[in-house]
C-alpha cells in the first residue's frame, strides 16, 4: 500500500493572491470576471478581488495593512497617487523587477506611449501595470441640438464653438449649455496638456521631487474667466466636483458634457437621447493645440512581502491580462483605452470602432502627437491634496468670489506648498 501511494502526485496546492481594487457596480463587476477567467484558465494561482471604497480609501487600507504585515500582493491605485507610491520605496515591488525575476515577457514597448510615459521611471522602467486608463472626451446630446438648431451630426471642436453651441442650447430652452466632470483633470491637467502648457517644471514633476506649479499662465486664466463669464448665462453650468455633474447630461438638463471616455456605457445605458461623441475642444489661437490629452484612471501595484509563490502568480496574471484578447475585451466593455498597441489593432480589426461610433476618439486624442513634457502626464506628490485645492479656487472663480487670475495664482501658491511639504518628507 505504502508503494503504491507513493506513486501518487498529490494535487498541488492553489496559491491565492490578494487583489484590492477600487471598481463598484458594473465596472467592479468586469473586473471580477477578468479574476475569474484567469482563474479558470489555470489551476495552480487563484485571484481573489475584494473592493477596498474607492481610489483613496483603497491606498489607505493598504498602506494601514502593510504596517501590519497583512497587505494584498495587488492594490490598484490611482494614476495621481503615482509619485506617493514611489516613495513608498520599501513597501513596492516595481513591475519590471518582478516581470524579469519570474521570466515573463514584459516590455513598455508594448504600450501606447501616452500610457507607458505616465508609470516609467526616467530609465524607462515600468513601475506599476497599466490596468484602466481612460481620457476626457466631449458628449452631446444630438435632441437637443436638432431643436437648438445645430447640426447633430458636428461637434463642436474648439472652446468658441462650445461657447456658441451652448448659448443656443440655452436660448433653446435647455437648463444648461455644457458642463463637465473632475474640474481639475479637465479644466487644468487636460487643458494643459492639449495645449501643450507645462503644468509644473521638471516635466510635470516626471524629472524630479523639486518640481514646481507654474499653470498660473494668460492661456489657462483666459480659460477659467471664459467658463467664469459663461457661468452667468449657464451657456456653462459648474457640475461639481468628481462625477457630480454626469447625471445633469444623462437627465437630458446640458446638451453637452464632457468627462471620462470610460462613462460611456454608463451614459448610453442612463440616457434617453441620442450620445454624439466629439475630441475636446481647443483654444485656436494657441499655436501647439491640440497637443495630445492625458490618461486618468490607475495601474496595479505590487506591494512587498509576500510569499514568493505568490509573486509567480502575479507576474503570470499580469502576462495574462497583457494579452491583446483580454485587453480588447476589457476596452469594449468598460470604455477605458485599450492600454497595448496590439488590442488596440485587434479592436479595429474586429469593427468595433466602426460599429460603434465615438468609441475611437479617446486613442485618437491621446495618440494625437507624440507626448512632450508637458503632456506625458504628471508625478507629483500630494497631488490628491494638490487637486482638492485647485478645485477650491475653481469654485471661487466660477462663482464669482475670485477673480481667475487671483483663484488661479493662489491655487499655484497653495499646491507648492504641499509640494515642498512632500519633498521634505522624502529621503
Amino acid at each position: 500500500m505504502l508503494l503504491v501511494l507513493a506513486g501518487v502526485n498529490p494535487a498541488r496546492a492553489t496559491t491565492d493572491i490578494a487583489w484590492w481594487h477600487a471598481m463598484s457596480g458594473q465596472l467592479g463587476r468586469r473586473l471580477e470576471k477578468l479574476a475569474a477567467d484567469f482563474n479558470a484558465s489555470q489551476s495552480d494561482y487563484r485571484v481573489v478581488p475584494t473592493y477596498k471604497g474607492n481610489y483613496t480609501e483603497t491606498v489607505t487600507a493598504s498602506i494601514f495593512a502593510f504596517r501590519s504585515s497583512s497587505q494584498p500582493a495587488i492594490v490598484q491605485v490611482n494614476e495621481i497617487a503615482t509619485a506617493t507610491m514611489m516613495a513608498a520605496r520599501g513597501a513596492v515591488y516595481p513591475v519590471y523587477e518582478l516581470m524579469r525575476e519570474e521570466n515573463e515577457a514584459f516590455s513598455p514597448a508594448d504600450y501606447l506611449p501616452a500610457v507607458a510615459g505616465y508609470y516609467v521611471d526616467l530609465a524607462g522602467n515600468m513601475l506599476s501595470f497599466p490596468f484602466n486608463s481612460s481620457t476626457p472626451i466631449l458628449y452631446y446630446n444630438k435632441a437637443l441640438f436638432r431643436k437648438a438648431g445645430l447640426d447633430p451630426e458636428k461637434p463642436p471642436g474648439t472652446w468658441p464653438e462650445v461657447g456658441a453651441a451652448a448659448a443656443k442650447l440655452v436660448a433653446a430652452g435647455a437648463a444648461c449649455g455644457f458642463t463637465t466632470s473632475w474640474p481639475s483633470w479637465v479644466n487644468v491637467e487636460n487643458f494643459s496638456a492639449y495645449h501643450d502648457l507645462p503644468l509644473a517644471t521638471r516635466a510635470n514633476g516626471l524629472g524630479g521631487l523639486d518640481a514646481e506649479l507654474v499653470f498660473n499662465n494668460p492661456v489657462l486664466v483666459k480659460h477659467v474667466a471664459q467658463l467664469a463669464e459663461w457661468q452667468k448665462t449657464k451657456a456653462y453650468d459648474y457640475g461639481g466636483r468628481a462625477t457630480a455633474a454626469e447625471p445633469r447630461f444623462q437627465q437630458g438638463d446640458c446638451g453637452i458634457f464632457i468627462g471620462s471616455s470610460a462613462t460611456r456605457a454608463d451614459i448610453i445605458a442612463n440616457s434617453k437621447f441620442e450620445v454624439g461623441y466629439g475630441r475636446l475642444p481647443y483654444w485656436p489661437d494657441v499655436a501647439a493645440a491640440p497637443q495630445n490629452t492625458i490618461i486618468g484612471g490607475a495601474t496595479l501595484w505590487v506591494l512587498r512581502g509576500r510569499p514568493a509563490a505568490e509573486y509567480k502568480g502575479v507576474a503570470k496574471f499580469f502576462a495574462y491580462l497583457s494579452q491583446p484578447e483580454v485587453q480588447a475585451a476589457w476596452h469594449q466593455a468598460t470604455g477605458y483605452l485599450p492600454v497595448t498597441r496590439a488590442a488596440y489593432e485587434l479592436t479595429r480589426a474586429q469593427g468595433f470602432y466602426e460599429r460603434n461610433p465615438g468609441t475611437a476618439i479617446s486613442i485618437e486624442q491621446m495618440t494625437l502627437k507624440p507626448p512632450t513634457d508637458n503632456s506625458r502626464g504628471l508625478r507629483l506628490g500630494s497631488f490628491v491634496l494638490i487637486r482638492d485645492v485647485i478645485e477650491d479656487e475653481l469654485e471661487q472663480a466660477f462663482s464669482g468670489r475670485k477673480p481667475a487670475q487671483a483663484a488661479i495664482d493662489s491655487a499655484v501658491e497653495r499646491g507648492n506648498k504641499l509640494l515642498r511639504q512632500f519633498e521634505r518628507t522624502q529621503p
